[in-house]
């Protein structure tokens, strides 16, 4: 089975089981960029790592799964997330950079 058709299957048992959460985005959160190109980040400096929560099932909540990625770039005072898990609209995993 490819690996976009796996991961879809993930996103969509995701929303089943987790129904409705809600997430407020942080102060500065909305001004996060999110890219899954690592070359954009070349010139910026790392922050920390970004993890989504999972639930019980080990599933991300894709209703609020990028709202909490941003919210932690922010917490780690970063201006730029890289997804490295996950999509771009449901990042389940990334690197948080400080970028000029």
């Amino acid at each position: 089975m490819p690996h976009s058709l796996k991961l879809g299957y993930i996103v969509i048992g995701a929303a089943v089981l987790n129904g409705c959460a809600s997430v407020t985005l942080a102060p500065g959160a909305e001004e996060v960029r999110l890219t899954d190109k690592a070359s954009e980040v070349i010139m910026c400096k790392s922050r920390g790592s970004i993890t989504v929560p999972k639930n019980e099932h080990g599933l991300v909540d894709i209703s609020v799964a990028q709202k909490q990625f941003r919210n932690q770039a922010v917490s780690l005072n970063a201006n730029v997330g890289l997804v490295t898990e996950g999509l771009m609209r449901f990042p389940s995993a990334g690197v948080a950079y400080r970028c000029p």
